[in-house]
């Protein structure tokens, strides 16, 4: 059961947590405007793609990034004018443990951690892939790195397919060959001369087929050949295209999905995506953390008040920051594994934090 000096703390917590949203989110926005607004005008871009579609997703991307540092700035705020109003020291006089004082902070954060959690999985990706698709429609439009020309790609580990050329106003390819080995050995070989994405059955339309069996070093005879043929191949228009933060815009159910596909194909090179996957339900724990640290940080009466705890809290989030990015690179790198690498700033500001707790005043 909360106290009413649990809601009165929670209420001041919750409260300046969204005062913080709010106000960054603001000059986010603003900032992002005063550097999109010559696009807007030169492209053919809607108000509604603006208003309702870009920027309510800009910002939900804004703060998903954010949220952990916005609770830390959050809790310092408000905790350190109580303490400069010596609430903290009345509260303490009165009997209650500091720890006891930690309970509507660690509700606070809970709440808040555990909305992050499912807008990192669900919300803010769908909310990536509308705003992102936007952006790439009207205001980067050269981000797309996939590859068209001389495309190598195995659909699966024993299977490899050729694309000589392929369209994507159409989704159409020029000259596609498909090449199953067992052993290393070819056994099986398809061309045609063109194919198409039938986006209506999920299939390829193949044009002027011809299909081939080997045995060893011995060609059989062709198996078949035909003017056209409608296949189910594991490639996808999608395959085709590579934007540098694809991974942002898939929600988690899609990201799973891609990674196994990626894997099933033999395809080793998927540390972008699983370092994404893996992001979304560590920076739940950084609220958490970050809130442990804010409060002792805060509480103490101190010269300087507001402005020496203010820059201590951006300093220690700025610290999180670089150790997130540091190890992040070194993840991406293969040096340690992924999953340790994204959870090793948590686990160094965990003990920063169990520190800062237990030396805490009483």
């Amino acid at each position: 059961m909360l106290k009413k000096l649990d809601r009165y703390i929670l209420w001041k917590f919750i409260s300046t947590f969204l005062f913080t949203i709010l106000i960054f989110s603001m000059i986010a926005a603003i900032i992002d405007f005063s550097e999109k607004i010559e696009k807007f005008i030169e492209t053919p871009i809607t108000i509604k793609e603006i208003w309702i579609d870009y920027y309510p997703n800009f910002i939900m991307f804004i703060n998903g990034l954010l949220w952990p540092l916005f609770t830390l700035i959050a809790v310092i705020f408000f905790t350190s004018r109580l303490a400069y109003n010596s609430e903290i020291i009345s509260i303490l006089n009165a009997g209650i443990s500091f720890r006891r004082l930690l309970y509507p902070y660690m509700f606070g954060a809970i709440i808040i951690a555990v909305l992050h959690f499912f807008g990192n999985h669900y919300i803010i990706p769908d909310g990536n892939n509308t705003m992102l698709n936007i952006v790439h429609q009207y205001i980067h439009t050269d981000e797309d790195k996939g590859q068209t020309q001389d495309v190598h790609l195995f659909i699966s580990p024993d299977t490899k397919i050729y694309v000589k050329s392929y369209y994507k106003a159409d989704s159409s390819i020029r000259e596609f060959r498909i090449e199953q080995f067992e052993a290393n050995e070819l056994v099986y070989y398809l061309k045609a001369n063109s194919a198409k994405w039938l986006p209506e059955a999920g299939k390829w339309q193949l044009n002027n087929y011809e299909i081939r069996k080997f045995n060893g070093m011995e060609e059989d005879l062709i198996i078949g050949r035909g003017k056209q043929m409608d296949t189910t191949i594991n490639l996808r228009p999608g395959d085709f295209v590579d934007y540098l933060n694809q991974h942002t815009m898939m929600n988690t159910p899609l990201l799973k999905s891609y990674i196994q596909k990626q894997k099933s194909r033999g395809v080793g090179n998927v540390q972008k995506y699983e370092i994404e996957l893996y992001r979304r339900s560590a920076e739940p724990f950084t609220i958490i953390i970050l809130t442990l640290i804010g409060v002792p940080i805060a509480a103490r009466k101190v010269r300087g008040g507001l402005g020496l705890h203010l820059a201590l809290g951006i300093g220690i989030g700025a610290m999180f920051i670089f150790l997130s990015r540091f190890s992040i690179v070194f993840a991406s790198g293969q040096s340690f594994p992924i999953l340790l690498g994204i959870w090793m700033p948590n686990i160094v500001f965990s003990f920063i934090a169990f520190y800062l707790v237990s030396r805490a005043q009483r």
